[in-house]
């Protein structure tokens, strides 16, 4: 469900308030970028995205939403790639400097993030700009010439260049450069507004900060709350709480299901379009029938109305009346006996033999509706096959040759 007309640049005051606020950590200069919105002004947005990881989820699509609601009003999206600093490694938001990626590597990851960026924000209000073709023709004079707008002082205050210090970690000279390099983007690419985390609120300002050296009005900032995982710590892959854009409707569902209660305001507000008002009827429901909602608008807002309806009623046969999942994907291999662990790994129900341990160990294995916790146990699959399940939600049968 959109909240906003779309190509109307001139906001009413209901829109311009959830605009404003709605997943909001902060914005500056808040009066002054409100005025420009009730003058039907239209703005160059700029996300700088970094092209070290190829997935997104959906706690990267907070931005990425507010992103569009600005499109709808007729504004337009700069994406920045930072193709230029991830050569060197990023270190932003990180106790260590990352791992300095290959041209190929970046953009094998880029052409990923488009994929799912576009799942989201508007193509045709949306332009991809990578650094380097800014950098890429800028001598070691002009990057000299840069920092001289910079305090090294303020820095090397940085809470995590702070950490660092403390843990005995290293510091790079090259790292303290990140903040100049971003800043010199909203440069290149003439940007009104810049979009980020609060954990990016450092760097946004530094390019507030230098435009006017250039001759350009300072952008103003605008932070986005953080999401937590659906277990209520930092969203990562590493804890397994994430729900991911490229995720299956029916996985998506599952996973939302699987939520904290407390957290479902905050999804509610963040994950999904709908009206603050329907919210709040929403969440005097039952929590169950409030949670199945949830999960119900976010994978409509991916996939459409129908994938959302089938992957509720698959999650109603699966876990309310425990019933098989009527599609099941199939996989044949060519062995007639294996190793319940090299089957899991097989049937990309795991990512590796540890994991596949774990899980079997954990008792969250079953095989034709057995639990297996034996990792040592071997699997007749014959012709007829198994019906492999892992947790709650992933079943695949398979075959032997």
């Amino acid at each position: 469900m959109r909240i906003y007309t779309k190509f109307n640049m001139q906001p009413t005051k209901q829109q311009l308030d959830e605009l404003l606020t709605r997943g909001v950590a902060e914005v500056i200069d808040r009066e002054h970028l409100k005025a420009r919105l009730l003058k039907g002004e239209k703005l160059r947005l700029k996300l700088g995205i970094d092209p070290t990881g190829p997935d997104l989820h959906i706690g990267h699509a907070v931005v990425l939403w507010k992103l569009r609601a600005f499109q709808e009003l007729g504004h337009q999206v700069i994406i920045v790639v930072g193709d230029f600093t991830a050569t060197i490694g990023d270190p932003s938001g990180h106790d260590k400097m990352r791992e300095p990626l290959t041209p190929a590597q970046i953009k094998k990851n880029l052409t990923t993030f488009k994929k799912q960026a576009l799942m989201v924000l508007d193509p045709k209000r949306t332009e991809f700009a990578p650094q380097t073709k800014w950098f890429d023709k800028m001598t070691p004079q002009d990057i000299m010439g840069l920092t001289t707008h910079f305090s090294a002082w303020r820095i090397l205050e940085r809470d995590l260049f702070e950490r660092r210090k403390k843990m005995g970690e290293e510091l790079s000279l090259l790292e303290l450069f990140y903040p100049v390099f971003q800043a010199y983007d909203s440069v290149a690419i003439k940007a009104e507004v810049e979009f980020g985390g609060t954990d990016q609120t450092f760097n946004l300002l530094q390019g507030r900060k230098i435009q006017p050296h250039f001759g350009q009005k300072p952008q103003d900032i605008f932070t986005m709350q953080l999401l937590e995982g659906l277990d209520g710590r930092k969203m990562s892959k590493t804890y397994g709480n994430t729900v991911n854009l490229l995720d299956a409707p029916e996985e998506k569902y599952g996973k939302i299901m699987s939520l904290r209660d407390d957290l479902m305001v905050k999804y509610f507000a963040l994950c999904t379009r709908l009206p603050l008002d329907e919210i709040t009827r929403i969440l005097k429901q039952n929590p169950r029938d409030a949670k199945m909602r949830l999960a119900r608008e976010i994978v409509a807002l991916y996939h459409g109305a129908k994938a959302a309806q089938r992957a509720e009623d698959q999650f109603v046969r699966t876990f309310q009346k425990h019933e098989i999942p009527s599609e099941i994907s199939e996989i044949r291999i060519k062995d007639q006996v294996l190793n319940i662990v090299e089957l899991l790994v097989k049937a990309k129900l795991a990512e590796s033999k540890g994991d596949a341990r774990r899980v079997v160990e954990q008792g969250g294995v079953q095989v034709d509706g057995k639990v297996v916790k034996d990792p040592n146990a071997e699997i007749k699959l014959g012709k007829q096959g198994v019906l492999l399940q892992k947790g709650k939600r992933h079943f695949v049968r398979v075959y032997g040759a």
